[in-house]
């Protein structure tokens, strides 16, 4: 019986472990299209660029957009 159960709820964990598609994800291009009405020459290496694109079109806030531009290579 207890091993049923940790089969169970080791499927429920799995199952809820899939990755966000529509939240996050940028299917339409909407962010691509907002970056270039704030900057025409936008630049995603540019760490004040990115951070900029970040909390207007992505709607983050300082300390996440910073650590993600870093992450993505800005400087």
């Amino acid at each position: 019986m207890r091993t049923l159960l940790a089969i169970v709820l080791s499927a429920a964990a799995l199952a809820s472990c899939t990755p966000e598609t529509s939240s996050h994800a940028d299917v339409t291009g909407s962010i691509d299209n907002c970056a270039r009405k704030l900057y025409s020459q936008y630049n995603p290496k540019d760490k004040k660029q990115c951070v900029a694109v970040c909390i207007t079109c992505e709607r983050g806030v300082m300390t996440t957009c910073s650590t993600a531009c870093t992450l993505r290579g800005a400087i």
